[in-house]
């Protein structure tokens, strides 16, 4: 009996459609005046949840969350000609959301949380570059 690959040639995960679907959720959250996971977690819009504690006194939850988005970008987008435009998006996005906690309502803008955004897009950029050093060897 003859089998049919049926992922031939295709990628078994579109990261390129799941980079736009968490940008577009990082986006809603990251803007909503209040905490939607505090209010799911914890049935109120006012607690932030932390899963765990600050790294050197640097947001923890925005390393993890900017190292995620930022992998699934740069990994959907490493072989393409806009992997620079990704990259600056990424460092772009993680100062832009936060500055504008400066004009939301009950949120509020802090070094800490900036810090960690941008250290979950440096350290994914590391990862891509050490992931593309070892598969070019």
């Amino acid at each position: 009996m003859k089998y049919i690959n049926i992922f031939k040639n295709k990628s078994f995960i579109n990261f390129k459609s799941l980079f736009h679907l968490a940008n577009f959720l990082l986006i809603i959250f990251y803007l909503y005046p209040g905490s939607i996971f505090g209010y799911l977690v914890y049935g109120n819009f006012n607690i932030q949840p932390q899963i765990t504690n600050d790294i050197f006194s640097i947001s923890s939850n925005h390393i993890y969350i900017f190292t995620i988005i930022s992998l699934i970008g740069l990994f959907a987008y490493y072989r393409n000609y806009l992997f620079k435009i990704i990259l600056f998006y990424l460092f772009f996005i993680s100062i832009f959301l936060e500055l504008l906690h400066l004009i939301i309502p009950q949120r509020g803008f802090e070094i800490k949380d900036l810090a960690g955004n941008i250290i979950g897009v440096i350290l994914s950029y590391i990862i891509i570059k050490l992931f593309k050093k070892r598969k070019s060897k």
